[in-house]
C-alpha cells in the first residue's frame, strides 16, 4: 500500500523511495520488528490468562527428556500469532499485492488455521495429540492446490511456474512439468518444509532462529530473480514480481526477531503449531515460486537433519528394533548427550548460517 506513495514524488522528492524493494524490505522488517515487540506482552498475558499452555509429552514418550522439560510445563503456546499479526499486517503496508505475495499469504494463513486447530485440540484435550497427521496432510493437500490454481490462473505466473530447476545448472531440467507432477512436487515441498520446522521446534528458539536464516538467504534469491540486471549476473531465471517476496522475507525475518526476544532460552512462550506449520508452508511456498525449492534441501540444512533423523530412527526401530539416537528429532539427542539446551541453540544456529551460505554460493556456481 505505501508503494503507492512513490506517484506523489512530485509533491516531494523524497517519496520515490518507496518505489525501491529495498527500502520497503528495511522498512517492513522494521515495522514487523516493532509491532510483534508492541504486541507480544499483551498476546502472551492474554494466553496465560486463558490457560493455553503447553502440554509436555509424558516420562512414557521421551524417557529423561521430560524431566529435563518439566520446568516448561507452565509456559502458553500459540505464540505464532505474534508472529502472524507482524507478517500480515505489515506486509499489507509495505508490500504490492501481486499474484506471488497473495499466494504466499493465502498458504501462510491456511497453515495458520491447520496449526491452531492442532494447538486447540492439544490444549483441549491436556494431551500431545491434537489433529491427526492425516488431516493435517489433507489440508496441506488442499493449500497446495489453491496456490496452483492462483499461480496456473495469473499470466505473470503461469508460463515459468511449470519449470524444474536444479542447484548448480544454468537450464531447466524440465521446460514444463505435466500438471500432476507439478501438484505433487509442489505438495511435498509444502508439506516438507511445513513438517520439517514443526519438527524442528523443540527447544527455546531453535526452530525461531533457523527461520531467520533461511528466510534472510531466500530474500536475497528473490531480489535477484525479480532484478533482471542479478538475474542475468547470476544466470537465474528473471521473473517479474518475485522481488516482491523480499519483502515479505524481510517482514519475516523482523516479526521472526520479535518472537526469538521472548522465545530466547527460557522461554515465555512457544510458537506452538500455529507458528512452526505456517512459517515452513511460507517458506516452502516462496521457494517455489522463484524457482529454487530444490535449494532449499541445502539452505534448510538444519531442517533437513531433523526430517532425516526422525526418518532414520523410525525405520531402524522398525526393521532392526535399535535406535540409532538416544531421541529423535536430533536436537534431543545431544540434550541427552549432556549438552545443555542454548548449546543445542546455538550450535545448530552456527549451521543453519552455514547451510544458508552454501545454498546462496550455488547461485553463482553454475
Amino acid at each position: 500500500m505505501l508503494s503507492y506513495l512513490a506517484d506523489l514524488e512530485s509533491i516531494w522528492g523524497p517519496l520515490r523511495l518507496f518505489r525501491y524493494i529495498s527500502f520497503r524490505a528495511m522498512g517492513g522488517a522494521a515495522t514487523s520488528l516493532a509491532i510483534g515487540m508492541i504486541i507480544a506482552p499483551y498476546v502472551i498475558a492474554k494466553l496465560r490468562s486463558l490457560k493455553v499452555r503447553q502440554v509436555l509429552r509424558s516420562a512414557e514418550e521421551v524417557g529423561r527428556l521430560a524431566d529435563l522439560h518439566n520446568k516448561k510445563k507452565d509456559t502458553p503456546t500459540m505464540g505464532g500469532l505474534i508472529v502472524f499479526f507482524a507478517v500480515v499486517t505489515s506486509t499489507l503496508l509495505w508490500a504490492e499485492l501481486n499474484i506471488f505475495v497473495v499466494t504466499a499469504l493465502v498458504v501462510y494463513a491456511g497453515l495458520t488455521v491447520i496449526g491452531f486447530i492442532d494447538d486447540f485440540l492439544i490444549i483441549k484435550r491436556k494431551s500431545s495429540k491434537g489433529l491427526s497427521g492425516k488431516l493435517k496432510l489433507f489440508g496441506q493437500g488442499v493449500l497446495t492446490v489453491i496456490a496452483l490454481g492462483l499461480l496456473l490462473s495469473s499470466p505473470d505466473s503461469a508460463d515459468f511456474i511449470r519449470q524444474l530447476w536444479l542447484p548448480f545448472l544454468k537450464e531447466p531440467i524440465i521446460q514444463s512439468m505435466p500438471l500432476p507432477f507439478l501438484v505433487i512436487f509442489l505438495y511435498f515441498v509444502l508439506s516438507g518444509s511445513s513438517n520439517a520446522i514443526n519438527l524442528t521446534d523443540g527447544v527455546d528458539g531453535l526452530a525461531i532462529g533457523c527461520t531467520i536464516t533461511v528466510a534472510m538467504a531466500y530474500a536475497l534469491m528473490a531480489y535477484a530473480s525479480g532484478n533482471t540486471i542479478y538475474a542475468d549476473y547470476l544466470l537465474v531465471p528473471y521473473m517479474q514480481g518475485t522481488g516482491e517476496l523480499t519483502i515479505v522475507l524481510s517482514i519475516l525475518c523482523g516479526a521472526c526477531l520479535a518472537f526469538l526476544w521472548h522465545n530466547a532460552h527460557p522461554a515465555t512462550v512457544f510458537m506452538g503449531d500455529t507458528g512452526s506449520l505456517a512459517l515452513g508452508g511460507l517458506i516452502g511456498i516462496v521457494a517455489f515460486m522463484i524457482l529454487q525449492p530444490i535449494t532449499l534441501v541445502i539452505i534448510g540444512g538444519v531442517f533437513v537433519m531433523e526430517v532425516m533423523s526422525v526418518i532414520l530412527q523410525v525405520g531402524s526401530y522398525k526393521t532392526r528394533k535399535k535406535r540409532i539416537f538416544l531421541l529423535s528429532p536430533i536436537h534431543h539427542h545431544f540434550e541427552l548427550k549432556g549438552w545443555a539446551e542454548t548449546q543445542v541453540v546455538i550450535r545448530f544456529w552456527i549451521l543453519s548460517l552455514v547451510f544458508a551460505v552454501i545454498g546462496l554460493a550455488t547461485l553463482k556456481l553454475r
